[in-house]
């Protein structure tokens, strides 16, 4: 196993690198210490959320060793350095994917991490499996705080050994269902999306939500959100149309959304009963029918799309094609809509509205990855480079280390490459999201985050 030290040679000093991440604006940032949690469990250092169910008690072990799933393993010696895992997919399909979180983390110890910081990587393999193996040889091994893995699946079988371990875990995964109990989850969760977008699409007046979702959880997730966040805004969800993500064509699926069959015999009668009324008013507005495909309005004035990439631009172009079109109706997205490269270039997102991180930090960050690794970094990687600078910021504490529940559950956040956040005692990463929107010369923010966590309360 490689691990990776905080000291190596070829890396500017501790002194250079803390000037110029402050001059840059860099350096990821905590507030004040948050306040201690009474009651409830604990767990070596980490007290857990008195309102989650407790975990069960360590087995009597011998002075020097820790329970894993399949028996004990010895501890390794405590000889002041301070070591967090990271558990990626570094083999397998993602391996690619594995590989660019793997560098920005590291990106985010050495611009931020103290001498003592050691980074240690275990692959996963992408499976159940092999995250378990990761995270009992990460314990083994002495980490006391494991970032990753990736997918919900095997975070959930990290969190056993990890709790037998007295290991609290900052997870990649957006999957609320395997938050809690010492799991936290960075992910994107799409409730905080959904709500941020459609309190900003009512703002501005829109009242009536469709959602056009893959037929899957994720779009089930989105579908649900959306309803209880109109009808909180005073607002209703009155269409919905699912469709296969896995489907060539998505014709049928935007018609039924945009009632087209019912519009277009709509306008075949209407050009009939005109061609039977003699006049010139009549042929005035014959004429002006010539060009269009449908006539009616559709019944909502906002559709949320929560799709990325070739999908995305294919539904939207369709919705056009359907006549769904602005400034009658606006197209909403979620944060995967950063994941499109120049999305300006298909005209049917013109005018669209998204939430997503702020993009100021997010472009230094890929600026200075390409330069450290030669190329652009994936979307996702900036989840480990946040997570990595969090554990950073951390172990820098006046009184040494400190990864507990309290540490990790600062009520006023952090601000990292994806904005402001606060992982809350359920696990789940609260995140402060920027509006932007979709122009003929790229992206722009017309809606900034909030600055302060105290600013949602007020």
């Amino acid at each position: 196993m490689r691990w990776i030290e905080r000291n190596c040679g070829f890396w500017p000093s501790r002194a250079a690198l803390r000037l110029l991440c402050a001059a840059l604006g860099l350096l990821f940032l905590a507030s004040c210490a948050a306040p201690t949690v009474d009651g409830g469990d604990t767990y070596g250092q980490s007290a857990r959320d008195p309102n989650l169910p407790p975990v069960p008690p360590l087995p009597t072990l011998q002075d020097g060793q820790l329970p894993t799933q399949e028996g004990v393993l010895p501890v390794y010696p405590d000889d002041g350095t301070i070591r967090v895992a990271i558990l990626l997919p570094l083999s397998g399909p993602r391996a690619a994917l594995g590989k660019a979180m793997q560098n920005a983390a590291e990106l985010a110890m050495f611009e931020i991490a103290g001498e003592q910081f050691t980074l240690m990587p275990y692959d996963t393999q992408g499976t159940p499996s092999g995250a378990t193996a990761a995270a009992e040889k990460a314990v083994t091994e002495g980490a006391r705080l494991i970032l990753g893995p990736l997918l919900a699946s095997s975070v959930e079988a990290v969190a056993p050994v990890a709790r037998l371990g007295s290991v609290n875990v900052v997870a990649f995964s957006n999957s609320q269902r395997v938050a809690g109990a010492g799991v936290f989850i960075m992910g994107f969760v799409p409730e905080q999306q959904v709500a941020a977008i459609v309190d900003f699409a009512g703002s501005r007046g829109l009242t009536r939500f469709a959602v056009l979702a893959p037929q899957d959880e994720f779009g089930q997730t989105v579908v649900q959100a959306t309803q209880t966040a109109a009808r909180q805004r005073g607002g209703a969800l009155v269409r919905t149309q699912p469709y296969d993500p896995a489907a060539a064509d998505f014709s049928q699926d935007v018609k039924l959304l945009a009632d087209y069959d019912q519009r277009r015999k709509a306008l075949m009668q209407q050009r009939a009963l005109l061609k039977r009324q003699p006049g010139e008013v009549s042929r005035r507005a014959l004429k002006r029918l010539e060009k269009r495909d449908t006539i009616g309005d559709v019944e909502f004035d906002a559709v949320l799309i929560p799709e990325t990439g070739q999908r995305l631009r294919a539904l939207a172009s369709l919705l056009s094609y359907y006549d769904v079109d602005p400034p009658a109706v606006r197209m909403l997205g979620l944060r995967n809509w950063d994941e499109i490269p120049n999305p300006e270039s298909e005209p049917s997102l013109i005018g669209a509205w998204y939430a997503a991180p702020p993009p100021a930090e997010w472009a230094g960050f890929a600026q200075r990855f390409k330069t450290a690794y030669g190329r652009a970094p994936a979307r996702l990687a900036s989840l480990a480079y946040d997570a990595t600078a969090l554990a950073a910021v951390l172990a820098q504490g006046e009184s040494g280390p400190d990864f507990s529940f309290e540490a990790l559950t600062n009520p006023n956040g952090f601000l990292g490459v994806d904005g402001l956040f606060r992982l809350n005692p359920t696990g789940v990463a609260e995140r402060s999201l920027a509006i932007l929107e979709v122009r003929r010369d790229g992206v722009a923010m017309i809606a900034a985050p909030q600055e302060s966590f105290q600013q949602f309360t007020n």
